[in-house]
């Protein structure tokens, strides 16, 4: 049962702590939880924008605890309704979601428990809370609040926008004095001020914490041959951990899949293509199973609360900032070392600048996404510490100028004078009248008596030949440093043309400098990162701790199957380091564990004590 609404504030302040241990089994409250709790527990509006594993679901589940009635989550996807309610349940919370997976005598079942005032929380997906059927069903129960999870979604400007979410409106026209927590782990100003004016938080309080995933190593490399560079990737750090891999197409989705699967990788496809009922199997075993790599579309992970998953790698490049950094935040929720890595190269801004030359949207927001291109090939060349530069594309400014923890801080690439490689490479594409890609250019530049050299004249150029001191793979990238800089553009009219800018004439006089990140001659050399140098948030295990928490991991699994949850419902990852490194002998002992609140401990105390006792036998 719920405790009586609060009476003052510090009474508030005692309630909060009180449940966050007794519910969620922790000790304290991280970064700004609690003025958040405290905030929307008393009555207030706000916008909260928190990193993916920075506790945004607490910022909503424990105020809806501390006020009367039943707080309602707006959420987009079934999956993380699912989930998010067997993780309530299993913690002694009253939690229902209604969505189109229910018969319908279960959801009148559920819509009764709501007017009655039997559940604490209720998950719904933002199309059937705006039926009629469901408005007037709010109108008879007592709400303690709105939670509008995924809230970048109302945004045209966010990365993945969705009309259902526009609609979200009339929750403040037809319950305007209860409050709202508006949550988004990404939001550029442009999409904060959308966020605010469509849901009618007016000047509501905006709470940001900072960007920063410190347990996560970003790297990005040149692209070559993607499924063999992922296959080694895999093998090298992540063999028999859990990834999430993302393609732009279906078909290639299908591809690398199958790639993976004959070089012994266990791998999964996912995207809107397959059947409802294999993406739906894909993904409990995705969730239920440890080392499964998913092979996906951007359809797949939003809501994913798997805490565990070791890698995100993407084999094409995004569309903007906002979408790495939300598909990235999946490794590594539990703070533990993580890798997102990333194979780029020039094909895929052609790629990208083509489909938003051809998408319907109106000039204004085609400017907007190549201004977001930009920033995303901005970061993907930059010679400086990757960490800072996706920072500060958010405003924050971090107290480091290097992390320590990317590819750039770990091997500081080398700044040459690209001056004169840079007036070369233009010439050529203005010589040879800015109507070729990259290959041609490259093929003129190295002297190559190609066909289409030889048939366009371009052997008889002066250009032709003139950079031999450089290898293919070099001049790649000088031209993909060139387009970050805005002196090249690639055409998307003319099949990836490339095209010179207003700035080039200032390069091509010796009038700008151009500073270029040195490319080794040949393949790049292979860099291994294991497990063990990748930095993470969470304290480590030893090899006399790894016994017990592998016995504890079976009985993990074990149970999970028996309740037919994930595994991380029962405890997450961390919980279980906790109690291998401890190594409680008695309940109290197990109750200090973060993760183990009330309910835990009842359901699960005595069994876990068993399996202590067992491992160090």
């Amino acid at each position: 049962m719920k405790p009586a609404p609060f009476a003052a504030d510090d009474e508030l302040g005692t309630r909060a702590h009180a449940l966050l241990g007794s519910v969620f089994g922790l000790p304290s409250f991280r970064g700004s939880q609690e003025q958040i709790v405290r905030h929307v527990a008393s009555g207030n509006h706000c916008l909260v924008l928190m990193p993916t594993g920075g506790g945004k679901s607490l910022c909503y589940q424990l105020p809806a605890l501390l006020r009367d009635g039943c707080g309602i989550v707006v959420s987009p996807l079934i999956a993380l309704m699912r989930d998010q309610v067997a993780g309530l349940l299993e913690a002694g919370v009253r939690a229902a979601a209604l969505n189109s997976t229910l018969a319908p005598w279960e959801a009148d079942e559920i819509e009764q428990q709501l007017v009655s005032g039997e559940l604490d929380l209720l998950y719904v997906a933002p199309e059937r809370l705006l039926t009629p059927r469901t408005l007037a069903l709010l109108a008879r129960a007592k709400i303690a609040l709105f939670a509008i999870d995924e809230a970048h979604c109302v945004s045209q400007w966010g990365h993945d926008f969705r009309p259902e979410y526009v609609g979200l409106s009339a929750i403040a026209e037809k319950f305007p004095n209860v409050p709202r927590i508006a949550l988004t782990a990404t939001a550029d100003s442009l999409t904060r001020r959308e966020i605010a004016e469509r849901l009618g938080l007016g000047d509501a309080r905006c709470f940001v914490s900072s960007f920063d995933r410190p347990n996560i190593r970003y790297a990005i490399v040149d692209k070559r041959n993607g499924p063999a560079q992922l296959e080694a990737f895999i093998r090298d750090r992540h063999m028999g951990e859990s990834g999430v891999v993302y393609c732009l197409s279906r078909a290639k989705v299908e591809a690398v899949a199958t790639s993976l699967v004959k070089a012994g990788i266990p791998a999964l496809p996912y995207h809107a293509g397959l059947d409802a009922n294999v993406r739906a199997r894909h993904q409990d075993r995705f969730i239920n199973e440890d080392g499964v790599v998913i092979v996906a579309t951007i359809a797949f992970g939003m809501g994913i609360d798997k805490p565990d998953v070791r890698f995100v790698a993407h084999l094409d490049l995004p569309k903007s900032i906002e979408a790495y950094y939300q598909e990235t935040g999946r490794a590594g929720r539990d703070g533990k070392p993580s890798e997102a890595w990333m194979l780029y190269g020039l094909a895929d801004i052609v790629q990208q600048r083509r489909m938003i030359d051809e998408s319907t949207g109106s000039d204004a927001f085609k400017r907007v996404s190549l201004g977001k291109l930009d920033a995303l090939v901005g970061l993907a060349e930059t010679a400086g510490c990757r960490r800072t530069r996706l920072l500060g594309y958010f405003g924050e400014t971090p107290s480091f100028e290097r992390c320590g923890n990317c590819d750039n801080c770990l091997q500081p690439p080398q700044l040459i004078d690209g001056s004169v490689a840079a007036q070369k490479l233009l010439s050529c594409a203005y010589r040879t009248g800015q109507r070729f890609g990259a290959q041609h250019l490259i093929d003129v530049l190295l002297g190559r008596l190609t066909e289409r050299a030889t048939e366009f004249g371009h052997d008889k150029l002066s250009v032709f030949g003139i950079g031999r001191e450089f290898d293919e793979k070099q001049w790649r990238s000088v031209i993909r440093q060139l387009v970050a800089s805005g002196h090249l553009v690639p055409d998307s009219e003319a099949f990836g043309a490339l095209k010179l800018t207003e700035t080039s004439r200032a390069v091509l006089k010796g009038e700008t400098k151009v500073m270029l990140r040195e490319q080794p001659a040949g393949r790049a050399p292979r860099v291994k990162s294991r497990r063990g140098d990748l930095v993470g948030a969470a304290p480590q295990l030893s090899n006399g701790d790894q016994p017990l928490f592998a016995a504890l991991k079976a009985w993990r699994a074990e149970t999970a199957k028996s309740r037919g949850v994930p595994a991380y419902v029962v405890l997450h990852d961390a919980t279980l380091d906790g109690i291998a490194m401890t190594k409680p002998r008695s309940l109290d002992q197990l109750r200090g564990i973060p993760g183990i609140g009330d309910k835990k401990l009842e359901h699960y105390g005595r069994e876990l004590l068993a399996v202590i006792e067992a491992a160090q036998r």
